[in-house]
């Protein structure tokens, strides 16, 4: 072959003029980023940016090599330095084209790739394939996914061969074109699939479905399920089905929808039992609203739609047609993952799940445990500094090292290596998977799902339906995936004679799905027919409210006869045991009209533990035109002048505004006095939150020695589970701390503080937060040239500026720092927890908010008096 018809690849030390360099700096030193006793962190390079740009994605080839990719720029390959040496910047080869390299087209043509397309774009004699966020070498290929608009060959999924053998990559091919808006929320990671015939690649919600994808395993009967309109800030407009994962051939023959309904994964990894897993974004503008949802790890299983919709739309964690968190990590800016098989590490090590976090410089350790068909775990902080911007993440088989990459948005940009120095045993440990009997269940379902299976059979009907009452979350989504795959005539008939409600509960929700307008009457029906009252499970009464909401956004307002009766069914049970099911109930009852839904929204609201809660409740007040005494009119113009004190993430303030512009504009003329115009009108005084209706007064500065006595008689089952949720929300717990799928998360979530901290520890860190301050939320002191300092927490950057938050009670709070300008950075002594949370509380009920965190969040729990 000609060399001008070749792909060279070049030593990518390209000279610049130095008017254009940036001022050269380093990756943050080793010996700044903290790591668990007994590891070792080398920096091998920091790269120069203006030659090689900031490094986002890394694979490794079949002759061990690296490959990198630059998030704004090109490809670059290195051999891995030996152990004690740091990367020769000589070693390292830029992938480019000749001038003359020729087209290469693909194959019969598609809608997203037709066949007269060629690889387009040539600059300065060359054609770059890069602003790549997704590598991997597989097939004797190099497969890249590009994300980004601008680049030569567009958004998509492209494959790099050497058809001759001799070193060098000279044929590309388009596997798949992809409709990307070239935003950060594009196309992602790709990885070999477990079955070693396929890969999987990883889509963030910019990046819309390709129209000829070839199979779903998700039932396609994707919509967006509001009762009422949702808010939206970001994205606008932009409907389900986005945010996905597909499995394909190593020719793009195939595009298999294998789970949808994800923000923004940036990658994915396979455990040894074949179960794949994704760290998804949350969305931080949302912060301390309903619908937030944090950083989270996924169990990938097939069929999901995991929820993501845009704005206050998206499915709450409960919700039976999604697929819930295996753990909650916090906010952040997910990027690479990878399981530690193969590192020379603990045996602890070897079986963590390694995630990156982008914005706060965190590299987690998933300890992930089987739970039934599924998985749940914990997580710890193995490696952190500020900055540290991770990006990518692998395991080298050959030493047994981690190497990960710092860098993207022009950042500076660094390759590390972690290995083990200490004196646990790096064993191997076994290997060998092993299958469950609950997962091996769960697979049999989502045999239905795959291309080309068979119509189930009555029998396997049978099973199917039956298996809809397992109590394994896992097992019942794929029941109910598979039910939804079937036509609905064969199933049907079956919903009006099932008396197990466990069955009925998820079967309504199916049928509202796959049944759509045609079947609203018959799950309302049913629904009726239910004695919500008598259910003991809290599971079970959500699934018969999701269905009930299914029935209706699926089919719209009822007859006016079964819209009698189904007020009629849920009035008495409203407001109802728990905020989530009073949530659901009180836009199911806003959104039919129902005499009482003001009345009793308003004791809800007025009653709310918090600020998440008591926005659920006035958003769907909002338009509600009947029902309203002047009184109840007025308390509620009240609430939005108090919610004006709430904070959380940068549309906090927007949400709060549609919600009363829509409220204000829901109110007759007639009734729109001048008292309530004022208080319309009323600004919201500059204060601290306050999550009460009635203000809290002063009781004092308790000090740990006037309660420490009170732990051992005063819990002991005689506590107020609702006054220690209320105790949570006058404390201002939920502007920082995750309970219960509630609350914010910039500070650790305290669901299962009670089983790992006893009472004392419990009350000492609230009365004292900064006498033990987490590496995990400490925050770190700028200290800058001309002598000032800022003290917070890196939130996020762009190239030379930092963005720290300040204040841990309002996480839109920023303050920009120019790096350049930063003398050193230290750990701050001062907990970013403000003391004084208890002032406003007595006795009782400090012990009610004690008994609260230590249940979890249980009404049931022996704590409390039932």
């Amino acid at each position: 072959m000609k060399l001008s018809t070749r792909i060279l690849i070049m030593v990518a030390a390209l000279a610049a003029p130095l008017s254009t360099l940036h001022a050269q700096r380093t990756a943050t030193p080793a010996d700044k980023i903290r790591l668990p006793e007994g590891f070792k962190i080398e920096l091998l390079y920091s790269v120069p940016r203006d030659t090689q740009g900031s490094w986002v994605a890394m694979c490794e080839d079949d002759n061990g090599r690296f490959i990198v990719s630059d998030q704004y720029g090109g490809l670059y390959r290195f051999p891995v330095p030996a152990a004690g040496e740091v990367l020769d910047p000589a070693s390292i080869e830029k992938i480019t084209f000749s001038e003359d390299a020729p087209p290469v087209k693909k194959g019969k043509g598609k809608k997203d790739a037709p066949a007269k397309e060629a690889v387009p774009m040539m600059k300065d004699g060359l054609l770059n394939i890069g602003h790549a966020q997704g590598l991997c070498y597989a097939f004797d290929s190099l497969y890249v996914v590009v994300n980004s608009r601008s680049s030569s060959t567009g958004s998509g999924v492209f494959r790099l061969i050497d058809t001759d053998g001799d070193d060098q990559f000279d044929k590309l091919v388009t596997i798949k074109k992809l409709d990307a808006t070239g935003g950060e929320h594009g196309p992602h990671a790709i990885l070999p699939a477990p079955d070693g015939k396929h890969l999987y690649v990883v889509m963030g919600n910019q990046t819309a479905l390709p129209a000829d994808y070839t199979h779903s395993r998700v039932p396609e009967l994707w919509a967006e399920d509001q009762l009422l309109p949702s808010l939206q800030h970001f994205m606008v407009g932009v409907e389900a089905p986005r945010g996905h994962i597909a499995q394909i051939d190593p020719e793009g023959k195939t595009w298999e929808i294998l789970a949808t309904g994800f923000r923004n994964q940036y990658d994915a990894a396979v455990n040894r039992e074949g179960e794949l897993f994704t760290y998804d974004a949350d969305m931080e503008w949302d912060l301390n609203t309903p619908w937030y949802r944090p950083t989270r790890i996924n169990h990938v299983v097939d069929g999901a739609d995991f929820g993501w919709r845009t704005g206050s739309g998206k499915f709450m964690e409960y919700c039976s047609d999604t697929f819930g968190t295996a753990v909650d990590i916090g906010p952040g800016s997910p990027t690479g993952v990878t399981f530690g098989y193969g590192a020379k590490f603990p045996a602890k090590y070897q079986n963590a799940f390694f995630v990156c976090d982008w914005s706060y410089g965190k590299l987690y350790a998933v300890h992930l445990e089987e739970k039934g068909s599924t998985y749940s775990g914990y997580f710890e902080e193995f490696a952190g500094a500020q900055p540290l911007p991770l990006t990518d993440i692998l395991i080298n088989q050959n030493d047994g090292a981690m190497y990960f990459t710092v860098g993207g948005r022009r950042v500076q940009s660094g390759l590390y290596r972690v290995t083990y120095t200490g004196s646990e045993s790096i064993e191997p440990v076994p290997t060998q998977p092993q299958m469950s009997e609950k997962r091996e269940q769960r697979r049999e379902l989502e045999a239905f799902l795959q291309q080309g299976a068979p119509e189930a059979t009555a029998g396997d009907l049978d099973r199917i339906w039956s298996s809809l009452a397992s109590s394994d979350r896992g097992i019942r989504h794929a029941a109910r995936a598979a039910l939804e795959k079937q036509p609905v005539k064969n199933w049907k008939g079956r919903l009006a004679s099932e008396e197990d409600v466990r069955i009925s509960s998820i079967a309504m929700i199916a049928l509202a799905r796959a049944g759509g307008k045609s079947s609203t009457a018959a799950v309302l029906e049913k629904a009726t027919e239910i004695d919500y009252a008598s259910l003991k499970d809290r599971q079970i009464r959500l699934d018969v409210l999701r269905g009930i909401t299914l029935a209706l956004t699926r089919g719209g307002q009822p007859s006016a006869k079964l819209k009698e009766k189904l007020i009629g069914t849920l009035d008495p049970v409203y407001p109802a045991q728990t905020p989530e099911e009073n949530r659901d109930i009180s836009a199911i009852m806003a959104y039919l009209k129902a005499p009482s839904a003001v009345e009793k929204g308003m004791a809800l609201l007025a009653g709310a533990s918090g600020q998440e809660e008591e926005i659920g409740y006035a958003l769907n007040l909002r338009y509600l035109k009947s029902g309203w005494t002047p009184e109840l009119r007025k308390d509620y113009m009240k609430w939005f002048v108090r919610a004006g004190g709430y904070k959380g993430g940068a549309r906090l303030g927007n949400y709060l505004a549609d919600i009363k512009n829509h409220a204000v504009a829901s109110i007759p003329k007639s009734e729109m006095t001048d008292e309530l115009t004022a208080i319309i009108k009323t600004e919201p005084a500059e204060n601290d939150p306050q999550f009460t209706a009635e203000p809290r007064s002063f009781v004092k500065m308790w000090k740990m020695e006037e309660l420490t006595g009170l732990l051992g008689a005063g819990l002991e089952g005689n506590r107020d589970f609702k006054n220690g949720r209320q105790m949570f929300g006058a404390g201002t717990c939920y502007v920082c701390h995750r309970f219960n799928n509630e609350g914010g998360a910039v500070g650790p979530d305290l669901t299962a503080a009670g089983g790992k901290f006893s009472p004392h520890d419990l009350l000492e860190a609230i009365i004292d937060p900064g006498k033990e301050i987490s590496d995990q939320y400490g925050a770190s002191i700028f200290k800058l040239k001309d002598g000032s300092q800022v003290s917070g927490r890196i939130m996020n950057m762009k190239e030379d500026s930092y963005w720290i938050n300040t204040d841990m009670m309002a996480p839109s709070t920023i303050t920009k720092v120019d790096a350049g300008q930063i003398e050193s950075i230290e750990a701050s002594p001062v907990s970013m927890m403000p003391p004084g949370l208890l002032a406003t509380m007595t006795e009782d009920d400090i012990l009610d908010l004690l008994a609260y965190l230590i249940s979890g969040g249980n009404p049931d729990h022996e704590l409390f008096v039932n």
